[in-house]
């Protein structure tokens, strides 16, 4: 199993401790605490700090979520099967059709949102109610900011494979089979899903990072604005780092 799934997957071990907080994440029980990180490292090494508790993907001060941090995505029994290999899913998911990303200079096939992409779309195309988990259609909050719409011509391309093929035609991106993740192996094992750039190649819902880099001139996202907001980057961009993984500049 590659890192980007193995760490999607590790998140769902947090649902088995159907953490219940009073009124924000800090009143879970310390051990509760303790054990989920520690199963968290166990899957994928330490994990940054502040993780997804207090992050923009904390909804456990909602009374939607039940109190909970993990249930708006994630759910232990009757889960969403129809993306393959998702982590026990509990978010209703998107039917949208989109428009994807295309460049005459872009020798990548980009395909319509697949894996843990439709995953994030399933709130983040803002078609489906953030509350709308666990069997409810009926919600009325939608995503704001972070809503990248149907429209992802000004994204960066997702749902393409990229290996040592695509970086040899394209001859500014490096093999993702040698060149360093920065996370402790390649490209192809820590940022792919499935041998494919998606959302979680860059993305990790699960923690808060915001180092712009390459993003205070260039957005990956050209809907909505970066500046000043947590980006739950998968590697730092200090020194555009995250970008020059892949990109040769």
């Amino acid at each position: 199993m590659n890192r980007p799934a193995f760490v999607f997957y590790a998140s769902i071990i947090m649902i088995h401790l159907s953490v219940q907080s009073a009124s924000t994440p800090e009143a879970m029980p310390a051990s509760h605490n303790t054990f989920t990180q520690a199963c968290l490292e166990a899957a994928s090494g330490p994990i940054p700090s502040p993780d997804i508790r207090n992050s923009h993907h904390d909804f456990s001060g909602a009374s939607w979520s039940g109190n909970q941090i993990c249930r708006p995505c994630h759910v232990p029994h009757n889960a969403i099967t129809t993306v393959p290999n998702s982590p026990l899913w509990s978010h209703q998911l998107s039917t949208a059709s989109y428009t994807v990303y295309s460049s005459s200079t872009l020798d990548a096939q980009v395909n319509q949102p697949l894996g843990t992409t439709k995953l994030c779309l399933s709130c983040h195309d803002g078609t489906v109610a953030i509350e709308n988990h666990a069997g409810q259609t009926n919600g009325t909050r939608y995503t704001t900011w972070g809503k990248v719409g149907t429209d992802l011509r000004d994204d960066h391309p997702i749902s393409f494979v990229y290996n040592t093929a695509l970086a040899t035609s394209d001859g500014e991106l490096y093999d993702p089979s040698t060149r360093s993740s920065g996370l402790g192996g390649t490209i192809e094992d820590d940022l792919l899903d499935n041998g494919r750039v998606e959302c979680s190649t860059c993305h990790d819902p699960h923690i808060s990072r915001n180092t712009q880099g390459c993003s205070g001139c260039h957005n990956a996202h050209g809907g909505f604005g970066m500046t000043g907001r947590t980006l739950s980057l998968r590697v730092d961009n200090a020194g555009s780092a995250l970008c020059l993984t892949c990109h040769k500049k």
